[in-house]
């Protein structure tokens, strides 16, 4: 004779693993759906390196045109920083340079996900050395990423340093 007495167990068991079967299922499909948002958003805390890319771009850009200038003129040029804030969730913006910039020559295109500035500063040798800078926040959570080059009194430029790549 046979007791139906074991089968309420696993009947039990049965119905717990369908239920967790089951929410994992949902929690999967919106981390997914989560995902997919954020990547057609164009954004995201993973940040978007052609954006960044832009930044490195730009940067350099900017540098070798104030080092033209200076060839030209003999003097270091500042400006910026353009626009005046920092563009958040990696949207472009409308690039609409100062006068310096715009003597210097330095043109990025019409839209722009950072903002740039020129900074001159005196060495404790007495030499001009310049920093140009690039700041964005791509994801828009306020931290900002900082990408920048010196350009010493010689015309010789650093590498691109980055802080906060992807922010």
């Amino acid at each position: 004779m046979e007791s139906s007495v074991p089968e309420a167990p696993r009947r039990g068991r049965r119905r717990w693993l369908v239920k967790v079967v089951l929410v994992l299922a949902v929690v999967s499909g919106f981390v997914n759906a989560l995902f997919v948002f954020r990547l057609l958003r164009g954004g995201g805390g993973v940040g978007e390196p052609s954006l960044a890319n832009e930044a490195r771009v730009n940067v350099l850009r900017l540098c070798g045109d104030v080092q033209s200038y200076r060839d030209e003129h003999g003097v270091f040029l500042t400006g910026g920083p353009v626009p005046r804030e920092v563009p958040r969730g990696g949207r472009a913006v409308r690039f609409e340079p100062d006068e310096n910039l715009k003597k210097i020559g330095f043109s990025p295109g019409e839209r722009v996900h950072y903002q740039y500035q020129v900074v001159v500063q005196e060495t404790p040798l007495g030499e001009a050395e310049v920093t140009c800078y690039a700041r964005g926040d791509l994801d828009g959570d306020g931290q900002v990423s900082v990408f920048s080059v010196t350009l010493d009194a010689n015309g010789m430029t650093s590498a691109v340093k980055v802080e906060r790549e992807t922010e």
